[in-house]
């Protein structure tokens, strides 16, 4: 991991105020990156930019510190399913302020913004490396931290919110699965 992801990480999760919440962060974010790692080394034909989606998977889930989410120890105001975006503008405002250089800081706010679900509407991943991250997102929630899901927990997760996420997410089990 790059030490500017692990700026962006302390500046918005300090350990001396959310302690709790950056472990979650932190044991979550760590599981999603070891598995996209593991499939671009898995997968070199995709030619994937294993630094990037490490980094990028790191930083996906930037934005829950200002989301209402309780159980999983976010006090913020925003509802949880604009996490993204709100990451998204989170790695924006790093930047704009200037307190942190973020090489192609467009890639990763991409990320952050494109990554709920297999994609909200409109923000659907487009490159590979935001659907590797995407994808490997899948087979952990940040309520079991130390459980990796299976394919069908993970197509059953993503169920309740319609056929169409569930049909992505098995092409891309298809093109990034074992």
């Amino acid at each position: 991991m790059q030490s500017w992801v692990n700026d962006i990480i302390d500046h918005y999760y300090p350990e001396a105020e959310v302690p709790e919440l950056r472990r979650i962060l932190l044991v979550h974010s760590t599981a999603v990156a070891e598995k996209a790692l593991k499939i671009c080394r898995n997968h070199p034909e995709l030619e994937a930019d294993e630094q990037f989606v490490y980094d990028a998977a790191m930083l996906h889930d930037i934005g829950i510190v200002r989301c209402n989410a309780p159980s999983i120890h976010c006090h913020g105001t925003e509802d949880y399913l604009k996490h993204g975006p709100i990451g998204a503008e989170m790695l924006a405002e790093a930047s704009k302020e200037g307190w942190c250089e973020i090489p192609d800081a467009e890639k990763y706010q991409r990320v952050c913004a494109r990554h709920t679900g297999t994609g909200l509407p409109g923000l659907e991943p487009d490159t590979t490396e935001e659907k590797i991250v995407c994808y490997a997102d899948k087979f952990f929630s940040k309520t079991r931290l130390e459980h990796e899901k299976t394919v069908e927990e993970a197509i059953h997760s993503l169920e309740k919110f319609g056929q169409h996420g569930v049909e992505i997410f098995k092409e891309w089990n298809e093109k990034f699965g074992n």
